[in-house]
């Protein structure tokens, strides 16, 4: 009966949950050991990180103190465990119990100084975790803040040149405004919000080089997933939108990516240049890349790429295309659209020495009647050999051949990597559009500046060894 006592009085001891150890061996253990809050503008508030802190030593364990080791210094801000490590505290909580196997969660935001510097600056910091042993471990906090002029609401009243090597946020639109023109200088990146558009009722002359070309995108700059940064996600802002009375457009070695839809110019005077794209990429939009309804336009060593709608939509247009690529290899969604599509009426398509091609066996849309005139010449087209009446609308065309998988649709290009979402449609040496360009009709540079030779190549790159 003694014996059953003591036992009794041990166990009750071994499962005492109020006692916590101060043993040096127990520690915590943490799901990381740095929070990578990526790269974030200067005085724009971060996305959240969270990271789990565990108890896996055997024992309860209570730390003393949490802390933020460089205080108000840094610009981070902590919650732990549902408590903010804010300035009444002293950027600290006191007594945070972890029994043994239970976790707590830690969530972490950056608002960054400015740096006064014109590259990215690393901004760190340390969570210390103080145990009752007087063990103190760490998690680091790491960023990098990056300078950026931030403009909200910007109407373009008149003639304005924006240029600038450090990069411009633009919170709740761009408008250039009619009569207005709109300059955007070489070297010069604008970062759009995600309900940011650039309007334009009257003219944007979009000037960059091969060297610095303007960059237009979406401003998260850091990553959805480790290997995803937000930028490869379609969809980040609204994009470019020419109205009734805009014309004299120009992008000039010009990126547009990752937008809802590209570029949409609403109709016009089918007589008067609408825009004029050369040495322009579309990149990854989650509507269109370029829709043209009664406008007029020239594409000249364009890339016009992934897009859940149409990559090219065209109606009562007066369009110009050479030297381009337009591939359909939209990874989001299986329902997405043609490479180029064009209703009626049309005025006038001619498409020479341009690639069109992409996931499915027919990447191109058109509809043919005496309201439509068009022409593809010396181009490369996924789609069925035309062998009626229609065939004389193509002239020197090579319809890809479906079947082969070895030098057409996505072998083309030297990198198609759905899984990563990293595309390069740099031509590879096995696709069958080297050498195929019409020399007498042909760019003598191509999309990024680089002259071509005695035997260009179709599509907006010219192949290099």
């Amino acid at each position: 009966m003694i014996w059953a006592t003591a036992l009794l009085g041990l166990l009750a001891a071994c499962n005492d949950d109020d006692s916590f150890t101060v043993s040096p061996s127990c520690l915590l253990t943490f799901s990381v050991d740095t929070v990578d809050v990526d790269t974030v503008f200067s005085n724009v508030p971060s996305a959240t990180r969270s990271f789990w802190v565990y108890n896996r030593s055997g024992n309860a364990l209570r730390c003393t103190s949490v802390r933020l080791e460089r205080g108000n210094q840094s610009g981070y801000r902590v919650n732990v465990d549902g408590t903010y490590l804010g300035a009444t505290s002293g950027f600290q909580t006191t007594d945070v119990e972890i029994r043994d196997g239970d976790s707590i969660r830690v969530f972490v935001e950056l608002t960054a100084a400015v740096q006064h510097q014109e590259q990215p600056k690393l901004v760190e910091d340390n969570l210390l975790f103080t145990l009752e042993s007087g063990v103190v471990q760490k998690v680091s906090l790491k960023a990098h803040s990056w300078d950026a002029k931030v403009l909200n609401g910007l109407e373009i009243q008149r003639d304005t040149t924006i240029v600038s090597a450090t990069p411009i946020l633009i919170r709740g639109g761009l408008h250039v405004q009619e009569g207005a023109t709109l300059t955007i200088g070489a070297g010069t990146t604008l970062y759009f919000h995600d309900d940011a558009a650039l309007t334009v009722d009257g003219t944007l002359r979009s000037e960059g080089t091969a060297l610095q070309p303007v960059v237009l995108r979406g401003d998260r700059i850091d990553r959805m997933f480790d290997y995803l940064p937000y930028d490869y996600v379609s969809g980040q802002w609204r994009g470019i939108r020419f109205t009734a009375t805009s014309y004299g457009n120009l992008l000039q070695y010009t990126d547009i990516h990752s937008a809802y839809d590209g570029v949409v110019a609403d109709s016009a005077d089918v007589e008067r240049m609408k825009v004029e794209m050369n040495c322009t990429t579309v990149h990854n939009c989650k509507g269109y890349g370029l829709k043209l309804d009664h406008a007029k336009a020239s594409l000249n060593n364009c890339q016009i790429t992934n897009t859940l709608a149409d990559c090219v939509w065209l109606r009562g247009s007066n369009v110009a295309i050479n030297h381009c690529t337009i591939a359909q290899f939209y990874p989001f969604d299986g329902n997405r659209g043609f490479a180029l599509r064009f209703l009626k009426p049309l005025p006038n398509l001619l498409c020479r020495n341009t690639l069109l091609t992409g996931y499915a066996d027919d990447v191109l849309q058109g509809e043919a009647d005496e309201s439509c005139h068009f022409q593809f010449e010396d181009c490369i087209i996924r789609t069925p050999k035309v062998e009626t009446a229609d065939s004389v609308y193509f002239t020197r065309v090579e319809f890809e051949d479906i079947a082969d998988t070895a030098h057409v649709g996505r072998r083309h290009f030297q990198k198609i990597d759905t899984d990563n979402l990293r595309y390069n449609f740099a031509l590879d040496s096995v696709s069958t559009a080297v050498g195929k360009a019409n020399l007498f009709t042909s760019i003598p540079y191509d999309r990024m500046g680089r002259q071509r030779d005695d035997q260009p190549d179709i599509g907006a790159f010219e192949y290099l060894k």
